[in-house]
């Protein structure tokens, strides 16, 4: 069902910096993952980043609205979400975002003549970012096709998009992906020779709670060591509202990484 047919909300994000046309149910919502992932991006960077898996847009929007001199390349399989993305670009309150965002339908793990046909050609990137689905199987009984394929893996999908994503790096492009600590044992071979000098920044929900994410930031063709940042507390002792930094993050008004 396209976006204009499919029931829909319209909700803004960065304090109304920047707004999404999203599925009001039966497929994934952006939230706070895609905020902190696009906050990975430095804040004077200028130049093209790919949304790998952009879903409705939000991460690469994100990065949009913080930074004036970028474009981002919203990539996505799916028809039904990438109609909601460009619903989204096509809303007023984006106006000024809009002429810096296209969207792109393409499988990611598709041969490079497939992904080069549907308009992504290799070195086109200054900057990648991925929210990939990267809950197992067996973690949520997930219901709706649109929402599982946002939210559930597929066999081998760190090496298949960490493959692509240094085909279409240009040389020493950025690359930011969020994903859950459990899926570092396959995260850091596929970054193995292709994207380096990694930094990992852990997210709790509490000062005192295991983290439940985990941002790596690396650069393609780096060869500098894995180091590990202090973490990101998201919300402070009790009730549910943000620590300071997680509510600047989440709201454009802050780097992860201090940059």
């Amino acid at each position: 069902m396209s976006a204009d047919r499919q029931e829909s909300t319209k909700d803004a994000f960065h304090r109304g910096n920047f707004w999404l046309v999203q599925p009001a149910r039966g497929a994934h919502r952006a939230g706070l993952d895609a905020m902190l992932l696009a906050a990975a991006v430095p804040t004077d960077f200028a130049g093209t980043v790919a949304d790998f898996g952009a879903g409705a847009g939000a991460a690469g929007l994100a990065v949009v609205a913080r930074c004036p001199q970028a474009h981002a390349l919203l990539i996505e399989r799916s028809p039904e979400m990438a109609g909601f993305a460009r619903a989204g670009l096509s809303l007023e309150e984006n106006g000024g975002l809009a002429r810096r965002a296209t969207v792109i339908e393409a499988d990611l793990a598709a041969p490079a003549a497939e992904r080069s046909a549907a308009g992504l050609t290799d070195n086109c990137a200054d900057f990648i970012i991925m929210n990939p689905p990267f809950n197992d199987e067996r973690d949520h009984a997930t219901t709706g096709a649109l929402k599982r394929q946002a939210h559930v893996m597929e066999g081998e999908l760190w090496e298949r998009w960490l493959r692509t994503a240094a085909s279409l790096a240009k040389p020493k492009a950025g690359l930011a992906l969020i994903a859950r600590p459990a899926s570092l044992p396959e995260i850091m071979p596929a970054l193995k020779g292709r994207f380096g000098a990694a930094q990992l920044i852990s997210l709790h929900p509490r000062e005192d709670r295991a983290a439940i994410r985990v941002i790596i930031r690396a650069w393609y063709g780096a060869r500098g060591k894995l180091s590990v940042v202090p973490p990101l507390v998201i919300h402070g002792p009790s009730g549910n509202r943000f620590t300071a930094r997680a509510d600047d993050l989440c709201n454009g008004a802050a780097s992860l990484f201090g940059d």
